[in-house]
């Protein structure tokens, strides 16, 4: 016995040390005092334990910069590839000179909310303002993928898909089969698929080796190879996008699987929002495409059939929004603060879950105090039960702050939407949470287009219909053991 208590010692005093040089490191690299002092408190509680889930889920790769992006962009310089980037980086360059001039959007008042957000993405990324697009938009995985199959099967140069998630199931096996068919028929087509989204398929390998028999090609993104402590396991493509023949694009929050068509028992109809889109803006879509296939598979493709002329399709303005943590600033969360901030009528909220930093928070509460009409929608069901918990635990300070909370009960709602004001809609892959806005590879789109507001704005409020509104009285009295299950879940949100 004495000598397992002098091990256990040695155990802890060596998982104190090691923890104390690694929280000197966090602290060192000025992150987020939340998110600092949660890890601190995890090498406390957890020694040993907790420097392994740091190994895997803590490390900052924005300082250790594991996806050399600037010796990729060099090289891609050098060669003088991508030469659409390089065109893009120009319309960027103008467009900014253009807003500061007052040239851009010159109708608008000066200072109007939608200048201010699209030069702040201006700044933040190449993310260029387009006004030549049509945009439809989609309330669940019935009408998205009707669409999509039928673009799929009138393609003629390549099909190129990314999602987070791709399940084998009715529907991925439908659009296999069909892929399959337009592969035989000289249609170019590539997958790329998050590697840990997708981790059935670390088991059950014939689903995508059966395409690949037809010269489909398709590559993991950041493969969860061991050992597990290489840092990039908790970095995730959660990307949704589709192109074709580089004139139809297709992203929102829809991945590849039956629930998205309603199909799953437990949560039954399955709400959520994607958008198609023709026009300019798919030069975009493509383009963090190409990006992401050649961090996957240092494979440049270059030809002009990528970005084929566009002829004049609609009025619909806006911007698509790449964040990640291979990128210097945090767009999509940046933007929404932006317009939060900003917001003189509505801030109104879709997301299945709810985990804003301090800042984010903060400008929801202002806004609300200052009379704006905030609403968020999120799930009754819980899908992430400990997620779902953290987030409940905020909406208390948006109930008194005098905003409203709605729980969607029809089914499961996994819709991802913004809307501020008349002025600016997002929706896209990103959640309303850390994890989104600090750790995954995301795309949104941001949309100044009335009507495609209008529209949106409709669907929000037929989906409060299907909602009960959480009563801030009723939700005080909540039990004592779920506020404390709530709390130690927003105790550890900044890591979630």
């Amino acid at each position: 016995m004495e000598i397992v208590g002098f091990l256990v010692v040695i155990f802890l005093l060596i998982s104190y040390v090691a923890g104390a040089a690694v929280a000197m490191t966090i602290l060192l690299e000025n992150r987020d005092p939340a998110k600092t002092m949660t890890w601190l408190l995890i090498f406390i509680l957890l020694p040993g334990l907790g420097l392994i889930v740091y190994a895997i889920f803590g490390r900052n790769i924005r300082k250790i910069k594991i996806f050399k992006t600037q010796k990729m962009a060099t090289n891609i310089k050098e060669k003088k590839l991508f030469e659409t980037l390089e065109k893009m980086k120009e319309i960027v360059e103008l467009e900014q000179e253009s807003i500061k001039e007052n040239k851009l959007l010159k109708e608008e008042e000066e200072g109007c909310i939608r200048k201010r957000v699209i030069s702040l993405l201006l700044n933040t990324g190449m993310f260029p303002f387009t006004k030549n697009n049509k945009i439809d938009v989609f309330v669940d995985g019935n009408e998205k993928f009707e669409k999509l199959i039928d673009d799929i099967k009138n393609a003629k140069d390549h099909i190129h898909l990314e999602y987070f998630i791709i399940k084998e199931s009715d529907i991925a096996n439908k659009i296999k089969d069909i892929l399959i068919e337009k592969a035989k028929q000289g249609v170019k087509i590539r997958i790329l698929y998050d590697d840990v989204g997708c981790w059935r398929f670390w088991f059950r390998r014939e689903f995508f080796n059966e395409m690949r028999k037809y010269k489909i090609e398709i590559a993991p993104f950041l493969p969860a190879k061991f050992p597990l402590l290489g840092g990039k396991i908790n970095y995730r493509n959660h990307r949704k996008i589709v192109i074709i023949d580089g004139q139809i694009g297709y992203t929102g929050g829809i991945n590849i699987g039956d629930e998205y068509l309603g199909k799953n028992k437990k949560f039954g109809y399955w709400r959520d929002t994607h958008i198609r889109i023709e026009g300019i803006a798919i030069y975009m879509l493509q383009m963090v495409f190409l990006i992401d296939w050649y961090y996957t598979t240092k494979e440049i493709l270059v030809t002009k059939n990528y970005f084929p002329r566009v002829g004049y399709v609609g009025e619909s303005m806006l911007q698509i929004v790449a964040s990640g943590p291979d990128s210097d600033w945090e767009a999509i969360h940046y933007a929404y603060f932006s317009a939060i901030c900003q917001a003189k009528k509505n801030v109104y909220i879709e997301t299945p879950y709810f985990i804003p930093d301090e800042a984010l928070l903060r400008a929801l509460k202002s806004a609300a105090l200052s009379g704006v009409d905030v609403r968020i929608v999120f799930p009754k069901i819980a899908d992430h039960k400990i997620v779902n918990s953290a987030s409940y635990s905020y909406f208390i300070d948006i109930l008194k702050s005098g905003g409203r909370v709605y729980l969607y009960k029809k089914g499961f709602i996994h819709s991802k939407v913004v809307i501020i004001d008349d002025k600016i809609v997002s929706t896209g892959s990103a959640n309303m949470d850390l994890r989104s806005f600090m750790l995954n590879f995301e795309i949104n789109a941001f949309i100044y287009d009335s009507d495609v507001i209008k529209r949106m704005t409709y669907d929000f409020f037929e989906d409060i219909k299907n909602c009960e509104e959480i009563d801030l009285e009723e939700f005080e009295k909540r039990s004592f053991l779920r506020k404390t299950k709530e709390s130690i879940a927003r105790l550890f949100s900044p890591i979630l």
